[in-house]
Formats: C-alpha cells, sequence, structure tokens
C-alpha cells in the first residue's frame, strides 16, 4: 500500500508586515521516497546557505530544493526605455532570521550611470493554487490538487525570513531610461543573508528605443474592478480614502500599457459572479410622472480620476446586455429600488433603453468623451447583440461597440473593437480591412483555455508568449477579464468557486505586482519591438531581415504548445530579436 502524509508548507504572507503565517495544504499529498529524497538533498548542502540568479521564467516551489546550477553573474540585453527583470534565489538548510537585498547604480566602462532609483527589488511570496482540470465550473476545492505557488512580490517589506529547508525567491526589476547611453553596464546586488552575497548583473544596452508605455501600440485591456479595492483597504466605496487607493492600482496598470477604461453603466453587468460587488456608475431614476433622470456625476468623477491615472484613450460601458437581464433603477412612485426584466429586442427593452442612451449620448457629448466611447459587451449571443447594434445605431450611427466572444461575420463589420476568444481567428481579408478602417481586432484567454493563460499555475513565460502571438497573428492586442477581482483573501489563497485559481486577478492588494504581470509586460516589450522593427525593415527595405523575423512569428501558434513549451519558444525567437 502507497504511503502518503499530509505536508505542511509555511508561506510568506505580508501586506503591511513580514509576519510569516502557516498555511496548512490539506489536500496536497507527497509521497514518501520522495520526501526522503528532498530532505537529502537539503541535508547535502555544502553551504548553511547559497544564493544565485535563477531563472524569471520559472515558479520555483517553496519547500523543494532548487535544480540549479550556481550563477553569480547575469547578463541581459535592454533597448532604451526598456523595463528588465530577474530572479535571485536564496535556499537554506538552516533557519535565516533576515534577508535583505541592496543594488547599486549601473555603470559602464565610459562613466554613464543609470542610476539605481531605476530598479527595485522584491521578495516573491507564495500562494495556494489549484489546476485546470476542466477548466470553466464551479468548483469545490476538495476536489482539485492544492499546492503553494509562487507569484505575489512584495515591494512593502525590506526583510523577510527564511526557515530551513525552503526558498525565497527575489525579484529584481530594472527601468532603463529612454535616454540611456548605448553601452554595457554592471551592478551589484548585495544579499545579506547569514552573511553577505555579491552577484553582478550586466546590462547591454542597444541603440534602439522602446516608447514610453502610453505610447505602446499594443491594446491591453484588464478589467478593473473598484469595489474589490475599497474591500481589502477597509474603506467606503467612493469615499475620497478609497480614490487614493485606486490611484496606486490604476497608475501601476497604465505603466503596462492600459488603454481601456472599464465603466459599468448597470449593476452586475455580469451577475455577480465575483467576490465584490460590482455597482452601477449612473443612477437610473424613475420619477412619478414616469420620466426619467440619469445621475452622472459619479461616472464624470470616476472617468476623470481614471483618466488622470494615465488610463485615457477609451471608455467601454458594460452593459445593454449583462449575464442576467435585470436592470435596476430607482422608482421614486414605489419609493423603493426596482428592476427592469423584460426581454432584449422587446419593444419595452427598447424604450427603456432608447431612453437612457438619448440621455447618455447628448452627455458624453458635453463632456467630449463620446468619441471614444463605445457600449460593451462580453460573451452574448448573435441574436442579441444584433438587437442592441440596430437600438444603437437608430440613436446615433456613429456609437461604437464592443464585444469579447465569439467571431460572428454577420455583424464583424458594426463591432469598432472586436475582442475574439482564443480559438477563433479573424479571416485575413476582414483583419486587414479592419486595420484600414481604424477598428481594433484583439483577442482573449479565459477560464476554457489550458494554455496560453494567466492562472496562478500558468507556466510564467505564457504571459510573454501572449505578446509574440498577438504579433504573429497581426492583432492588436488582448483582453483578460479581471485585473483585480479578488477572492476572499488574494494574499493567501487565489483560488475562486468558479475557476481555476488565479483566474479573477493579475495583481495583489497593496498594491503589489506579481509574476504573471511582470511577464506580461515583457511580452508586449516584445511585441513593440517586433512591430517597430518591422516598421524599420519594410521603410528600408530590408527584406532579409524582415524575413527571417516572420519565420520566428510563424512558430506562435495555440496547437503547438502542446509538443514545446511557452518558454523554449519564446527563448528561441528572443535570440533572433536581439540578433536583429
Amino acid at each position: 500500500m502507497k504511503k502518503t502524509f499530509i505536508w505542511i508548507c509555511i508561506s510568506i504572507f505580508a501586506m503591511s508586515n513580514a509576519n510569516a503565517q502557516d498555511v496548512s495544504l490539506d489536500l496536497q499529498k507527497r509521497p514518501l521516497f520522495d520526501t526522503i529524497a528532498q530532505a537529502a538533498k537539503w541535508n547535502g548542502m555544502k553551504n548553511k546557505v547559497d544564493v544565485s540568479f535563477g531563472n524569471s521564467n520559472t515558479r520555483y516551489a517553496q519547500d523543494v530544493f532548487p535544480e540549479i546550477k550556481s550563477q553569480n553573474n547575469l547578463t541581459l540585453t535592454a533597448w532604451k526605455g526598456e523595463k528588465l527583470n530577474a530572479q535571485i534565489m536564496v535556499w537554506a538548510k538552516t533557519n535565516v532570521p533576515s534577508i535583505r537585498v541592496a543594488i547599486t547604480d549601473l555603470k559602464s566602462n565610459n562613466g554613464h550611470i543609470i542610476s539605481k532609483s531605476n530598479s527595485y527589488t522584491g521578495f516573491v511570496d507564495y500562494v495556494i493554487t489549484d489546476e485546470f482540470k476542466g477548466g470553466c465550473g464551479y468548483r469545490k476545492p476538495e476536489n482539485f490538487d492544492s499546492s503553494l505557488v509562487a507569484d505575489p512580490i512584495n515591494t512593502m517589506v525590506s526583510s523577510v525570513a527564511l526557515k530551513k529547508n525552503t526558498v525565497q525567491p527575489i525579484w529584481v526589476s530594472i527601468n532603463v531610461p529612454s535616454n540611456a547611453p548605448e553601452g554595457n553596464y554592471v551592478a551589484t546586488v548585495t544579499v545579506n543573508a547569514d552573511k553577505s552575497y555579491q552577484l553582478k548583473l550586466n546590462v547591454k544596452v542597444v541603440n534602439k528605443t522602446l516608447p514610453a508605455p502610453s505610447q505602446w501600440v499594443f491594446n491591453l485591456d484588464f478589467w478593473q474592478h473598484p469595489a474589490a479595492i475599497a474591500r481589502v483597504h477597509n474603506e467606503k466605496l467612493w469615499s475620497d480614502a478609497h480614490f487614493a487607493s485606486m490611484k496606486k492600482y490604476y497608475t501601476m496598470l497604465a505603466n503596462a500599457g492600459q488603454k481601456n477604461i472599464t465603466a459599468s453603466i448597470v449593476n452586475e453587468p455580469w451577475g455577480h459572479q465575483t467576490y465584490d460587488d460590482y455597482p452601477s456608475l449612473i443612477k437610473w431614476i424613475k420619477k412619478k410622472d414616469g420620466s426619467w433622470v440619469y445621475d452622472y456625476s459619479l461616472f464624470d468623477k470616476y472617468i476623470s480620476f481614471v483618466m488622470s491615472c494615465g488610463i485615457n484613450q477609451r471608455i467601454n460601458c458594460y452593459s445593454m446586455v449583462p449575464w442576467k437581464v435585470a436592470f435596476q433603477y430607482y422608482d421614486e412612485g414605489l419609493a423603493k429600488d426596482t428592476v427592469f426584466t423584460e426581454e432584449i429586442g422587446s419593444e419595452a427593452y427598447n424604450v427603456f433603453w432608447s431612453s437612457m442612451l438619448k440621455d447618455f449620448t447628448k452627455h458624453l457629448k458635453q463632456k467630449g468623451w463620446f468619441s471614444i466611447t463605445a457600449i460593451a459587451m462580453d460573451e452574448r449571443p448573435m441574436p442579441a447583440m444584433q438587437s442592441v447594434i440596430k437600438l444603437l445605431k437608430e440613436i446615433d450611427k456613429d456609437w461604437k461597440i464592443t464585444l469579447a466572444g465569439d467571431y460572428h461575420p454577420e455583424i464583424e463589420k458594426d463591432i469598432f473593437d472586436y475582442c475574439i476568444a482564443s480559438r477563433w481567428s479573424f479571416p485575413e481579408d476582414v483583419l486587414q480591412l479592419r486595420q484600414q478602417q481604424g477598428k481594433l481586432s484583439t483577442w482573449y484567454t479565459c477560464c476554457t483555455e489550458k494554455y496560453p493563460n494567466g492562472f496562478t499555475f500558468s507556466p510564467p513565460a505564457e504571459h510573454v508568449w501572449l505578446g509574440w502571438y498577438t504579433a504573429a497573428k497581426n492583432m492588436d492586442g488582448y483582453l483578460r477579464w479581471a485585473y483585480n477581482s479578488w477572492p476572499k483573501e488574494p494574499l493567501k489563497d487565489s483560488r475562486f468557486t468558479a475557476w481555476p485559481a488565479g483566474d479573477t486577478y493579475q495583481v495583489y492588494p497593496g498594491p503589489m505586482t506579481s509574476i504573471r504581470f511582470e511577464k506580461l509586460i515583457e511580452g508586449i516589450q516584445d511585441f513593440e519591438k517586433i512591430r517597430i522593427l518591422k516598421e524599420q525593415y519594410k521603410k528600408n527595405g530590408e527584406e532579409e531581415k524582415l524575413k527571417k523575423l516572420e519565420i520566428a512569428l510563424m512558430k506562435f501558434e495555440i496547437e503547438k504548445l502542446s509538443q514545446q513549451t511557452a518558454e523554449e519558444m519564446v527563448k528561441e525567437a528572443k535570440l533572433i530579436l536581439n540578433v536583429l
């Protein structure tokens, strides 16, 4: 009979302090022979503590001896304006009361300096994750294998403790200034553990420049969730304190190149599928005489606020076709909140929405926002979409419409921002015409796809792979439904009731970035490099270089991820990109 035992892991979780918490995973079991083998590896360490550069595309298990070749020197290549990532590993067979890390200025041989203020380090924390196992559908934790996984990057503490026979990853990020002179730069990273360890980080800055994130062409659309931020910070919704907290998260998202504001114009556009509420930014009021009044004060304040954070190119309003047809409004005659439930496309539905849309159109034009605003729908059936399109165009022919879902050629021409599920592709002629017309053609993943994806258990390189795939398919960007729709305790447990762990968020309360989020930015930067090089090669007639780049992109097909890892594919392609 196979013997197993309950494996208990220790994880460091910190938002405002560095106090460690014990997390018991009553589902994760480890074979006895594996436990013995691991113990032998830890006991066989020559040193009490080892420090080395690791692989930034690897999630190192907290309690598994890291099988890496010790490396105290790392070289990275960067464009001017690029953000670089590296990962340092600390592992020990004894308790280490405190680990601290520091990085110096980057200095070149000819005296140029990239200030250390452009760099930051963070301790990688661990959260509970599960497994794909069918993807979508309500799930019970006991039916899925659970484990601790590296993902949050904690920049809010200056030191952490390390338990014996465990690993502590350290994340290093460097923002290369856009005006940095070309050259080879060197920085020293010092890790203070049982003693001081020094590692050399070399950065080769080439004579090519990435634009600022606000100027990236890549269309990133991560849906924001204001109420979740209020809840984790224990702040009153829409209070001054709440807006101050949101600013940190939205600025971080803008710095990743986010283009779209997620605006709820009805209560619960997605039928309350998240842990927190999704309230409307617009108050709908039916007067006693049957007329309607729409209070846009919160909508205006919120949109102006998000724009001030740097997310200012588009406003996507959810939604005329929610997941549950139940539009809440306040009825003054009844002196209570009431719900409208008539069928989409019915006469009553059209009357209900026509009043609002006419008023909303007028208001948006007064604010100067109409041209960047769209009525947005998510995975809605084509008949409902056709009804809504007809109504919107009757109100104003210039209304923009956004849809994330299946590809429907019957309505394609009416969709300004069409985001298709990963199983679909735009016909080449359609894609070219859309680009000529200035329309956006993007794609998304959700709980359906095992890969590529951004779950907490997904290989980090899959987020880099997304940027390459977008470039390979000549699309404009990528959408993911949740930037910060956190479960109950996101810093401890990334699982949720309906989808694979981590599906509901990409960053952590704090705000804290994540391995996933940093790798997404890396992929977007690669997309921008590809775009810039293709434009350059076409302009200069460098056909051979263009051909090499196109051949590298041809390998990025979702089906190939079943045969080759995202890391392998990206690594091969980056070698070509760096040479070009």
